[in-house]
């Protein structure tokens, strides 16, 4: 998941509760997304997740200050002027036009999940991986209804692709920030292009192949027609050109900061509510906009950090995490993975860094935390932010994903990434040992 407030090596010895009863309401909230029913009751994610919240609030878990001071308010402020953004794009007709020019070149459907897989993948290593979830479903939902693919299908390689195309780079997600940002790194962008670019890009082929075997019926012969499209009124662009020009400069100015060595001049937020504001002030009906955007998927967040820090809050997790997990890369890929599921992989980030560093941990230990606790995405629903965000907008076009719909093809994927991963950052220091004397 993504993003909570990240936490130092100190909050081992502090603010501990004295009772389990967080990790008891997780259980249950893991328990609820994964069959979505109770009775005759189908409940939303966003739901569940208030709930398992407003459990541990009145259970006197978590006093009402940490409640309010765990709710990441940059996060919060990064969404809320992406979903804008997002409503924005579709509701302009500007989304389907960009949706037509970017896929009409797929003949097949092995190629539109090709273009899907490695298009957005490339895309969520330059933007922020939640930005893409939210511009992305609408999307390829509209592709599956065009060339009759199974949403499922799209929803999963959407999902699969924002989280391991955002692995290649240090600002294709939170965790990747804190680490290009916390660990010293003197040319973040290189560093993560050399030991994580291939094999994120096999990783990828590997996830091509996967949703191939599963997906079968959807892979046949057939040709996709692509009809000539009229995109209507272009005036209506003109605010979200604005916006995506905001965000093409104001990201593209990041880059260059950070490639020549200093820190992002440009907070995430405030790029994000910068591109808000044209399509707010100048589009045709900003009350329309604004009553439509998902914020349901917003509680979700706020329920979500509260949760959490209670659950951070008992340091049953932490205590899993010994120094001996430190120096493998294998160890510390599997690691990720799994905790990540459970404490955040922002938090579980803040707290493993902290003593890769001080075991005098090399570039491939960091990396091997940045590639564990992102592909942990893809192991479950609740292992990336971006999964429910896509979730979310999808059940509200009528079209979902369970729990096990997810694990079905996230788990076997996970383990095989994980593998290349630990292949790669085992095999790189040997061969750059060689070249470089």
């Amino acid at each position: 998941m993504t993003c909570i407030e990240g936490k130092d090596s100190s909050s081992f010895t502090k603010k501990y509760s004295p009772t389990n009863i967080p990790i008891i309401v997780l259980a249950a909230v893991f328990a609820l997304i994964a069959i979505r029913q109770v009775g005759r009751y189908n409940l939303k994610i966003w739901q569940i997740m208030l709930g398992g919240a407003m459990a541990v609030l009145i259970t006197g878990q978590i006093s009402l200050p940490d409640a309010l001071g765990a709710i990441d308010i940059d996060v919060m402020l990064f969404l809320f002027g992406m979903f804008i953004l997002g409503e924005a794009l579709v509701e302009s007709g500007y989304l389907s036009m960009l949706s037509h020019r970017l896929f009409s070149y797929a003949r097949t459907p092995d190629q539109m999940i090709f273009f899907i897989l490695f298009g957005i993948g490339f895309l969520s290593a330059l933007l922020m991986n939640d930005t893409l979830a939210i511009i992305g479903t609408p999307l390829v939902l509209g592709l599956a209804t065009k060339f009759r693919f199974s949403p499922k299908l799209m929803l999963l390689s959407l999902a699969i692709a924002i989280t391991t195309g955002s692995a290649m780079s240090p600002i294709g997600n939170p965790q990747n920030l804190l680490i290009a940002l916390n660990s010293g790194l003197e040319t973040p962008f290189v560093t993560f292009a050399l030991y994580l670019f291939i094999p994120s890009l096999i990783s990828l082929g590997v996830a091509c192949i996967l949703l191939r075997f599963y997906f079968r019926t959807d892979f046949s012969t057939r040709v996709l027609e692509h009809d000539i499209v009229l995109y209507g009124n272009k005036k209506r662009f003109f605010p979200v050109q604005c916006s995506l020009a905001i965000i093409l400069i104001l990201s593209t100015a990041n880059i260059i900061v950070s490639l020549s060595g200093g820190k992002l001049p440009v907070p995430l937020p405030f790029i994000a509510l910068c591109a808000a504001v044209p399509v707010v002030l100048l589009g045709p009906d900003r009350v329309k906009l604004l009553k439509n955007i998902d914020w349901f998927t917003l509680v979700f967040f706020v329920a979500m950090f509260v949760l959490m820090e209670s659950v951070w809050q008992t340091g049953f997790f932490q205590s899993f995490v010994d120094e001996n997990m430190v120096t493998s890369v294998p160890k510390i890929l599997l690691t990720s993975a799994v905790i990540s599921q459970f404490i955040s992989n922002v938090p579980f980030v803040a707290l493993f860094q902290p003593m890769i560093m001080e075991a005098g941990g090399s570039t491939s230990s960091l990396m091997a935390l940045a590639a564990g606790s992102t592909i942990a995405g893809n192991l479950t629903v609740i292992g990336a932010a971006s999964n429910v965000i896509i979730i979310q907008n999808a059940e509200k076009q009528g079209e979902t994903l369970t729990f096990f719909e997810f694990a079905r093809v996230g788990v076997p994927l996970t383990l095989l990434q994980l593998a290349v991963y630990g292949v790669w950052l085992g095999f790189l220091p040997y061969y750059m040992a060689e070249i470089i004397p």
